[in-house]
């Protein structure tokens, strides 16, 4: 890589990485490491091939998705994460929206990577079925399904995201 492409580079990442750090936090279930991780993976193959991509943050979004459901696929072998609890009430100076925020942050930890992945992309990423379907490598009637059976999870391990969530069904 030469200065040039080297300068590029970093600006891509400097200016990208707010917003690949937010989805890999969601991609990974609110776990800021596995959240570092992933987007370290995707961002050291990217610097390898920084000269022949002709659209970095797509490629750095698609190597996200595909190392989490590598990632999903070897969970068995990988220890457990353990993560500290959110707090059962918030401080008086919570506004609601953070509330609600923390809430789904600590729900979409409890699904499966699968379903959480699913949601994020479908919602998060706001990317058809179709879309969704052809990232993860399933049917559109698979991501459907588990976008359906993901949000009424959510509704059943957080009741206070019901209302927020009928919205999306």
């Amino acid at each position: 890589m030469d200065a040039a492409d080297e300068r590029g580079f970093r600006e891509f990442v400097s200016a990208r990485s707010p917003a690949l750090m937010r989805l890999g936090y969601l991609l990974a279930g609110g776990d800021q490491h596995a959240a570092e991780d992933l987007v370290q993976a995707a961002l050291a193959k990217l610097a390898v091939k920084w000269k022949r991509v002709d659209a970095p943050e797509a490629y750095v979004k698609q190597v996200m998705y595909r190392q989490q459901i590598s990632w999903w696929r070897t969970a068995s072998r990988r220890p457990e994460v353990i993560q500290a609890r959110l707090p059962e009430s918030p401080g008086l100076d919570r506004t609601h929206q953070s509330e609600l925020r923390m809430v789904l942050r600590e729900a979409l930890a409890k699904l499966t990577p699968r379903q959480r992945t699913v949601l994020v992309l479908r919602y998060f990423e706001d990317l058809p079925d179709t879309e969704v379907a052809k990232e993860l490598g399933v049917s559109v009637g698979t991501v459907r399904s588990t976008a359906h059976r993901s949000l009424a999870r959510l509704r059943e391990l957080s009741p206070e995201l019901a209302r927020e969530l009928e919205t999306v069904s």
